[in-house]
């Protein structure tokens, strides 16, 4: 792939951006082999965990602004099925069958802090900015909204969004939008350390379906959504990982799973 590099290592599939001369900017291409990473990271019985991270002194500066200029002379039909592709990207790692860590080095904006936000964990570094800056130059962040609204909710996610304000590792914290500050000599064993204690200490089935409900429920009745988690549930406890999971607890037998 020409901007994104795949590897795996110890049941972890890293996909690094790898567009530092553009910021790591976004723009059709790489969208696409980010779609492709992904779903070659979920289709890997040998991938537990995937970690998105990046090259460059950004982690990524959003989209690529002249790629967007060129949109501008297409149609409305050709422009939101470039949007669709985002879209597609966004919701696939939201949805994905496995645990997403972002592992933020540096700055992150507009499309690139949405990157983040769609990611299950994100461990960044205390020089690491973070901003929804859309609003500044006329445009919309309509995709990530939906992702952000979820995460942090309304009041929090207007402040970023109305405001188009660059914030601190530290506020981004705060406010809910990332879980974990490392020093910058720190972060990648530390996210190494954080995703190989999952690996040997969760089931990945249960890690998958606990994922997937979480997307699935906020958008139910609160009777549908019950009743969803009800089958959930019964079905869990059919599985071999619960069946292996209580034996061992019963048996004071510690797991290890791979």
């Amino acid at each position: 792939m020409k901007y994104i590099q795949y590897a795996v290592h110890d049941r972890l599939a890293y996909i690094t951006l790898n567009r530092p001369e553009k910021r790591n900017a976004l723009d059709y291409e790489l969208v696409s082999e980010l779609r492709v990473a992904f779903k070659a990271a979920e289709d890997d019985p040998d991938v537990k965990i995937v970690v998105l991270k990046a090259n460059g002194d950004v982690f990524c500066a959003g989209a690529d602004l002249n790629y967007l200029q060129e949109l501008q002379a297409n149609s409305f039909e050709q422009n939101l099925a470039d949007s669709d592709h985002l879209k597609e990207l966004f919701l696939q790692i939201y949805q994905l069958k496995k645990v997403v860590i972002s592992q933020v080095h540096a700055h992150a904006f507009a499309g690139g802090c949405g990157l983040a936000t769609v990611c299950d964990i994100t461990f960044a570094v205390p020089e690491a900015s973070f901003g929804y800056t859309e609003v500044k130059i006329g445009f919309v962040p309509a995709i990530v909204m939906i992702f952000l609204l979820r995460k942090i909710g309304e009041s929090k996610a207007k402040q970023l969004l109305l405001g188009g304000a660059v914030i601190t590792a530290e506020k981004a914290l705060a406010m809910g939008l990332i879980h974990h500050i490392k020093e910058k000599g720190d972060l990648e064993r530390e996210v190494k350390e954080f995703a190989t204690q999952l690996i040997e200490s969760n089931s990945a089935y249960a890690m998958g379906v606990t994922k997937q409900m979480i997307a699935k429920v906020q958008s139910l009745p609160i009777e549908e959504a019950l009743s969803f988690a009800s089958e959930m549930n019964a079905k869990a406890r059919g599985s071999e990982d619960c069946k292996r999971g209580i034996m061992a607890f019963l048996n004071k037998e510690k797991i290890t799973w791979t």
